[in-house]
């Protein structure tokens, strides 16, 4: 609970131990789309991580400071489906893990003021009972 994804118990190879730390090198590397990628163009907005701004039509879209960190945790995994669990936990903390009603008023929020029609989402999916997805 301090921070650690993995751990080993003793008495343990030196084999296993190389595998484990092989495989936290990789989850610590950035994805292609992810952390390299700090402007992201839609049909209909333009998100620049890097200055923290979202623009549509020509005009900055306001975004309150949960808005903004929810779009650039989807925006950082484009493509990847994002577990309601991992979201919550990212955006409110690691206490909500099932708190799923915050997850629908926010992703509506952004629907909203970002998507052409937020009735039929092309950039925000939602994959019921599993998570979102960001699509360009």
């Amino acid at each position: 609970d301090a921070g650690a994804d993995d751990y080993v118990t003793k008495p343990f190879g030196m084999d296993e131990l190389l595998a484990r730390l092989r495989a936290a090198v990789r989850r610590a590397e950035p994805v292609p789309g992810g952390e390299d990628e700090v402007v992201v163009d839609t049909a209909e907005f333009t998100v620049d991580l890097a200055a923290k701004k979202v623009n549509r039509g020509g005009k900055d879209v306001r975004l309150t400071p949960t808005e903004w960190h929810l779009l650039e945790v989807l925006v950082r995994n484009t493509g990847r489906l994002v577990s309601q669990k991992q979201l919550l936990q990212e955006v409110w903390g690691p206490s909500y893990g099932t708190e799923t009603n915050y997850l629908r008023v926010y992703m509506a929020q952004l629907r909203r003021k970002l998507e052409a029609d937020p009735a039929h989402p092309r950039h925000f999916i939602t994959e019921p009972g599993m998570g979102y997805r960001f699509e360009k």
